[in-house]
């Protein structure tokens, strides 16, 4: 059983929604690590980052990084179609967005959980984190403009990615602006919130609450 050091809300949401796809034996240490210390402490073992998620294969052997995470899975159980094969001509683009979706989107919300990191003085936070989500927007058109998908990012068969970009376009600048910013990107994520493989876990692991999409 793969344990996955996680949250409700959290990019841990990727990596446990593809085991559920999987239908892959998992278990979830719940760690809020961006509210509470003792949470920092409970995944410094297998992240000293302090950060989820971060999974235990069931070998002991560790893993962090949601895109590295998500793209070993996939690899791990080809027969579930989740991640293109190294072969197939849409490998290079899967690669290409995923490092771009974590390395240029995903990144940013670690200066939006504490905008005291980099603001010089407490009063520059909110336009610090207003910075952050005009980044984020920009990022997600840039994206969107490059793309040419079918029902999902890559075509007609979901993958990782179209998982990966579903749980982090509701981190914020929210859903409305993400719809307007990323219209294509907004057509597939809502085809993947309404996916009734998924509905009981995204009830569960991300709840719709009221004006979630902000």
């Amino acid at each position: 059983m793969i344990t996955v050091y996680g949250a409700e809300g959290s990019g841990s949401v990727a990596v446990e929604a593809t085991l559920t796809l999987l239908g892959a034996p998992y278990k979830v240490v719940e760690a809020v690590t961006w509210v509470e210390r003792e949470a920092q402490e409970r995944v410094a073992p297998v992240n000293p980052m302090r950060q989820v998620p971060a999974i235990v294969l069931p070998s002991g052997e560790i893993m962090t990084e949601s895109a590295a995470i998500l793209l070993y899975l996939a690899d791990l159980h080809p027969q579930a179609r989740l991640a293109p094969l190294p072969t197939d001509p849409t490998r290079a683009q899967f690669l290409r967005w995923m490092m771009y979706v974590s390395s240029a989107i995903y990144s940013m919300f670690w200066i939006k959980g504490d905008p005291m990191r980099l603001a010089l003085r407490a009063g520059d936070g909110p336009a610090l984190v207003d910075r952050v989500h005009d980044r984020i927007a920009a990022c997600w058109r840039m994206m969107d403009e490059q793309i040419t998908p079918g029902r999902y990012i890559l075509g007609d068969e979901m993958t990782v990615l179209d998982l990966y970009v579903t749980v982090i376009s509701r981190f914020g600048p929210w859903r409305n602006r993400f719809y307007k910013t990323a219209p294509k990107l907004g057509e597939i994520v809502r085809r993947m919130d309404s996916d009734p493989r998924l509905r009981e876990f995204w009830a569960k692991r991300f709840p719709f609450e009221d004006d979630w999409e902000g």
